[in-house]
């Protein structure tokens, strides 16, 4: 299938996961993205993820770097040797979108800033993604998702319970910067058609702040109506409607039901649990009764699904029709059958022996899931993308010598 970004070039001068994730995406939808790198690469080429080290299964870069650098070409250019930004400003002549993580002193230091690119390229796209935003006193400081995006924004106050001495933290690294980088690239993509409509080329700001704020938006409109410092905590016994809850099974694992009409899937639900008598219990019978009758509605709820393995109660919940699901690991994604019919996980073949599994773009164009493909090693794309913008090999190899790129 044709992607919808074929033959827009991306030129990216970022590290790290947020902006580079955003590159993915504009990637997977088929833009030519072209990854600017320092001699050394991008620094999470080598970050330790989780216990997993870069050179685990014959990758050389960290899994981390593959899956937010996915389709994308690496040129090793020195921006900071002479001769370096003005290459830069050839590449981006038929460029159509900047795509930068850098912080506006390092931007200013390196003339690469959003006045020095749109004076000279005025039809290009300047995307910058910020930890705070471009405006404020935090304008300058750098963020990371687990700072700005999960602490700034009250995400980890929110969902830590009272009892615990410390904050929770994001529950996988780069949490907050994959979904940043989505609506990201979202607002970069509107900005493409913006342009074609119109003729404008615009500023896009990318924010990690910005981006827990969307996901705490019922909480903080919520609280500013009402003057509170933060929502209500309700634990297990303290749901207002036990059947938005989570059960354990006889073998540890857990079901999450979210069945918020209630009264409309409690005789269903009761009669396939085997237990048709509570239909009319008078302390459950209707909503107000199982609220006034919270603790012992789940507990009676945590009893009835202690007593079966999640394999049966599988099979019993697909006889009722309020909505369930299981609590599942991240390692049995790749194998969830929905998550295969759709492709939402991918094999992606580097042609060499190796795979790697990734989750595909979640957007899918024509029913069909976008195609991820391999992250390119460092500097591997060089001379094929000078050549592109008309150099000679005696020019590739001068450049090489007064080590703009490597």
């Amino acid at each position: 299938m044709s992607r919808p970004l074929e033959g827009i070039k991306v030129v990216e001068v970022s590290m790290w996961a947020m902006v580079p994730s955003a590159g993915a995406v504009l990637s997977d939808m088929g833009a030519n993205v072209i990854k600017i790198e320092p001699p050394a690469g991008d620094p999470i080429r080598q970050l330790n993820a989780g216990g997993i080290t870069p050179g685990t299964a014959g990758f050389s870069s960290s899994f981390m770097y593959e899956i937010y650098n996915r389709g994308k070409r690496s040129v090793t250019l020195d921006l900071n040797v002479e001769g370096a930004t003005e290459l830069l400003h050839r590449l981006l002549e038929d460029a159509d979108v900047f795509l930068t993580s850098l912080l506006p002193g390092a931007r200013r230091k390196l003339k690469i800033d959003i006045p020095d690119i749109t004076s000279r390229h005025p039809n290009i796209i300047y995307a910058v993604g910020t930890g705070q935003g471009s405006r404020g006193p935090d304008a300058e400081k750098g963020g990371y998702d687990s700072i700005s995006f999960w602490a700034r924004s009250g995400v980890a106050a929110s969902v830590t319970p009272n009892e615990l001495p410390y904050p929770l933290p994001m529950p996988g690294g780069a949490f907050g910067d994959g979904m940043t980088g989505a609506i990201f690239a979202g607002g970069i993509c509107a900005a493409i058609a913006q342009r074609a409509m119109t003729g404008k080329a615009s500023v896009v700001d990318g924010c990690l702040l910005a981006t827990g704020m969307w996901a705490m938006q019922p909480g903080i409109t919520g609280t500013s109506l009402v003057g509170w410092e933060e929502m209500p905590k309700a634990g297990r016994t303290m749901m207002p409607n036990p059947l938005v809850n989570n059960y354990k099974t006889s073998d540890g694992r857990y079901l999450a039901l979210c069945m918020l009409q209630a009264q409309r899937y409690w005789p269903g639900l009761c009669a396939a649990l085997g237990r048709p008598e509570l239909i009319d219990d008078p302390r459950f019978a209707t909503d107000a009764d199982r609220v006034a009758n919270l603790e012992a509605c789940i507990g009676t709820l945590d009893e009835i699904f202690a007593g079966k393995p999640l394999a049966e109660w599988k099979k019993i919940m697909l006889t009722q029709e309020g909505q369930w699901d299981v609590v599942q690991k991240v390692g049995e994604l790749p194998s969830d059958p929905d998550a295969m019919a759709n492709g939402f996980i991918q094999d992606v073949d580097y042609g060499d022996g190796r795979t790697l599994k990734m989750v595909a773009t979640p957007v899918q164009f024509d029913r069909e899931p976008l195609r991820a493909r391999p992250a390119p090693e460092l500097g591997a794309n060089n001379d094929e993308v000078l050549a592109e913008m008309g150099l000679s090999e005696d020019e590739i190899i001068d450049l090489k010598v007064a080590g703009v790129i490597f």
